[in-house]
């Protein structure tokens, strides 16, 4: 049984030391490189990404607008029939010319028919280019103002999402991790718990034992198994989770080499000082929130300011295509627009901007509170995640030191053979509660930087 014993320190040796290292947090090569990874791939932040740069291109349309616009336009008109007029020139003109005729004795002036004029046009044509700019309109400078707003909330947003995503890739490599080393500590029982049902069966054969231990170390083996197939399946469901985050495939490999270890003085520093929130991007993108709903009832205030457009025409007109000094032309010209009456509808419009605004400011406060509450819980969860942790440690002091002191009383004959499984099973559940009590550390202190940081 000594050997067995032996054997399965030094299969649990490895797994106990690792959570002894030094306290200084090592580099994370593994784990900054899936944050980039996740960052780059991540389906969510890529649609974030697309909106950020529709809203640039919202803003440079808003730009334009107080440029001239230059456009050509042309049309061709002809037609012949339907409605005409007709002008009576003959009739006045055509005495006079037989007057004088008579008077000079010749046939100079001839007669000349009425005319009768159709009001379609034959062959006409009109091509122009027209550049217009507005001269005063503050609908297009309250406008570019919105725009610019929702820029700087487009990138708001995309910060946000980047956090949070940071947040859970830290989490869920944190899950990952504590259910691969649960299994390895699994593993180890598992070989010790072998080794002793080996060791009890060649006992029994010879006479020397008991078939109850032997009957006992199938049971824990049983046990150990089941426990096993749990933590498996749950390292599975954490490394399809782990892949779906990064977008990758859901059974790809995750890198599990690099040491991760708790920075003491980090908690410790954390834990002295009350949650602040001061840092958090969605307050920044609160106030930009109201600033947009300001903007848009100081735009609706403003409706009585006249609006000023001006233009300029330089074009030729004609018929059978004809171009020459005739038929060009230059025209140019103002458009003013004052409102004058709209059945209150302006006013509707100051009303709901001003009810809008109220309820931003209102959800604003709601959405602090939430903020303020959800950081001071998770300085909680630090504290009694680090408590745990702490407690964690002498567990697993004591269940070693116990460990140690039934082997020994074990090889001298004074403990039984079921005192040795019960010790080792204490170590194990010490081993396993360490575990888990430091990668919940781990979530937990990546949870609360998230909350007191953008």
């Amino acid at each position: 049984m000594m050997v067995t014993t032996s054997k399965f320190k030094k299969r649990l040796l490895p797994v106990i030391c690792f959570f002894w290292m030094s306290i200084v947090v090592n580099a994370q090569g593994s784990l900054e490189k899936y944050i980039e990874t996740g960052l780059k791939n991540n389906l969510v932040l890529q649609e974030k990404n697309i909106g950020l740069e529709s809203a640039l291109n919202a803003l440079k349309t808003a730009n334009s607008l107080f440029f001239p616009s230059v456009d050509v336009n042309g049309d061709y008109q002809s037609g012949d029939g339907g409605r005409s007029i007709s002008i009576p020139v003959g009739d006045m003109l055509n005495p006079v010319y037989r007057t004088l005729n008579q008077l000079t004795s010749g046939n100079a002036f001839p007669d000349i028919p009425n005319v009768e004029t159709n009001f379609f046009p034959q062959n006409y044509y009109d091509l122009k280019v027209r550049t217009s700019l507005p001269v005063i309109n503050s609908d297009l400078i309250y406008n570019h103002t919105i725009r610019k707003q929702q820029v700087t909330m487009q990138e708001y947003d995309v910060e946000i999402y980047k956090s949070e995503l940071i947040r859970n890739i830290q989490v869920a490599y944190y899950n990952y991790l504590s259910a691969a080393k649960s299994i390895a500590i699994y593993d180890g029982a598992l070989s010790l718990a072998r080794e002793a049902r080996r060791m009890n069966q060649r006992l029994l054969d010879n006479g020397k034992s008991l078939k109850a231990y032997v009957l006992r170390s199938e049971s824990e083996i049983q046990s150990l198994e089941a426990k096993r197939t749990s933590a498996l399946q749950q390292m599975k469901n954490d490394q399809m989770y782990f892949n779906f985050i990064l977008n990758t495939n859901p059974d790809e490999a995750i890198d599990t080499v690099f040491a991760v270890s708790v920075d003491h003085k980090k908690v410790d520093q954390y834990l002295l000082n009350e949650a602040s929130i001061t840092k958090r991007t969605e307050l920044k993108a609160l106030d930009q929130s109201a600033s947009i709903c300001q903007t848009i009832l100081k735009m609706n205030k403003a409706y009585w300011v006249p609006k000023l457009n001006g233009f300029l025409d330089l074009g030729s007109q004609a018929c059978d295509w004809k171009f020459n000094n005739r038929s060009k032309y230059y025209f140019f010209g103002f458009q003013l627009d004052f409102p004058l009456f709209s059945a209150g509808k302006n006013r509707t419009r100051i009303k709901q901007s001003e009810l809008d605004l109220k309820n931003q400011l209102i959800n604003n406060t709601y959405t602090y509170n939430q903020i303020r509450l959800s950081a001071g819980m998770a300085r909680n969860s630090l504290m009694a995640s680090y408590k745990n942790y702490a407690a964690s440690i002498q567990q697993l002091d004591a269940a070693m030191a116990y460990d140690k002191l039934i082997e020994k009383g074990y090889r001298e004959g004074i403990n039984a053979f079921i005192e040795t499984v019960d010790a080792r099973n204490q170590l194990t559940a010490a081993s396993l509660q360490l575990v888990i009590d430091k990668y919940q550390l781990l979530a937990a202190l990546a949870t609360y930087e998230r909350e007191i940081n953008k």
